[in-house]
């Protein structure tokens, strides 16, 4: 039989190794390049001003304490405009909101970078502001940004584009602290931040090149703040009705509240593996380091059916990982578990995000990510306080191999108590057959005008 040669290069020939090697065929995709490129040049400096800022705090005050209401600085309208952000992308053009967020991020940072020249190092005071206004901005951005995939690249595409997004995300993860540890040794917060700027300018010149990805006519209206504020509820009431979506947060909240280990590396380093060199720093890299290595080989993600039983899957590996680091005798044993188990949240992200967009309506889509967004940040911080929490009185090992017990057996009751969640497949959700909660799936489409499913519209 002859081969069409109008058929598109992502469906022609299946060589060995394109089945694991991961997806580049959204590339192909000229609309979703530019939000890529986008993505890759603003993590490298977004990972920079992470390290940056608590450096900048800790050199200003000597104070740890501190650095941790810094964290808090930057959480609590990570929180606040993850939501809010997720209702106002579900109620404007999503690529005007994605340029007005980048272009304030762009401004802010640029802010950051003129600070650290101040007389002394910079102000404490105005570098909390500055740190709240860019994860304000960021926290804005994300779920519109998570949006508009399914519209850029169609249902078929979203797990491999995920796939991609999530994995040069990684790269700026172990990049860009390795980078602004660099400059921070020469004294340079100056162009660690003008780093940071510089990603958001050349993300805005690209995302100009999109366009129009409006949120769905159902959708659309005029953008207040107290419609903003009825969006999140509405969204909220929305989500409970979806069961198969609900459980995708459920289950990361469950990962990392029972089993992230990040709390316990600095006592290990000066405990366990106090003889090997650079325990911190390889401690700290070994999710990502998984994480990146099982983005590089995720072709086979994009492929998965049965999205929802590979996600309670790859969160019982890693949980089985976490009890494995938990009793690591050796530092080189212990960061190939944390490879594991990034490999494995890897995996779960990838495909939780697919479903997200695939299953929620068009125009319910932002809001959704906005939840997405809060859950990711604050679980794992949820998950630091119970290891610390534990291993101060227990020790390491009973907080770590507890806690990755404690995942495996949520994920079994997970499966056995919501079926339509282990389930779950992939081509099924745009399909037009009503939902377990009463609603229809949306269509792929940013101009559908279908209804907004649930008892409580948004």
């Amino acid at each position: 039989m002859t081969r069409d040669p109008a058929a598109p290069q992502a469906r022609r020939g299946s060589l060995p190794r394109s089945r694991w090697a991961i997806d580049t065929s959204p590339l192909q995709n000229p609309h979703y390049r530019r939000l890529f490129w986008g993505i890759a040049a603003t993590m490298l400096g977004q990972q920079m001003t992470l390290v940056a800022v608590p450096y900048q705090v800790y050199a200003l005050t000597g104070s740890s304490l501190l650095v941790g209401v810094t964290s808090v600085v930057a959480l609590v309208p990570l929180v606040v405009f993850g939501l809010l952000g997720g209702a106002i992308a579900d109620a404007m053009d999503r690529r005007r909101l994605m340029l007005v967020t980048a272009a304030g991020s762009a401004g802010t940072s640029a802010l950051l970078a003129l600070q650290a020249l101040l007389p002394g190092g910079g102000n404490l005071w105005l570098l909390w502001v500055l740190t709240a206004a860019v994860s304000g901005f960021s926290a804005v951005n994300q779920p519109a940004r998570s949006a508009v995939i399914p519209a850029l690249v169609g249902p078929a595409g979203v797990p491999a584009a995920n796939a991609l997004s999530m994995t040069v995300r990684q790269v700026g993860v172990i990049v860009g602290p390795l980078l602004a540890g660099l400059l921070i040794a020469v004294g340079d917060l100056f162009v660690a931040y003008a780093v940071d700027a510089a990603g958001f300018v050349v993300a805005l010149l690209l995302l100009r090149g999109l366009p129009s990805l409006p949120p769905g006519r159902a959708a659309a209206g005029p953008l207040r703040l107290g419609a903003a504020v009825r969006g999140v509820g509405e969204g909220f009431a929305f989500l409970r009705t979806q069961p198969v979506l609900l459980m995708t947060f459920v289950v990361d909240v469950l990962a990392m509240l029972l089993a992230w280990p990040q709390a316990v590396f600095p006592e290990l380093t000066e405990t366990r593996f106090a003889d090997s060199p650079n325990a911190l720093g390889w401690l700290f890299a070994g999710i990502s380091i998984g994480a990146l290595g099982m983005g590089l080989t995720s072709g086979w993600v994009s492929r998965v059916d049965r999205q929802g039983a590979v996600v309670i899957a790859a969160i019982a590996v890693w949980g089985v990982a976490i009890v494995g680091f938990g009793l690591a005798p050796s530092l080189w044993l212990a960061v190939l578990c944390l490879a594991a188990a990034g490999a494995g949240d890897m995996v779960s992200a990838v495909l939780r995000s697919s479903m997200l967009q695939l299953a929620a309506p068009e125009e319910m889509r932002g809001r959704m990510q906005g939840v997405f967004l809060v859950v990711v940040a604050g679980g794992p911080r949820l998950g630091d306080l119970r290891a610390g929490a534990l291993a101060s009185p227990a020790g390491v090992s009973v907080a770590m191999v507890s806690g990755g017990i404690a995942t495996v057996v949520a994920m079994v009751v997970v499966a056995l108590a919501v079926p339509s969640f282990w389930l779950f497949r992939a081509s099924r959700s745009a399909q037009p057959s009503a939902t377990e909660g009463g609603a229809r799936p949306a269509s792929p489409a940013p101009e559908s005008g279908e209804s907004r499913p649930g008892s409580t519209p948004s």
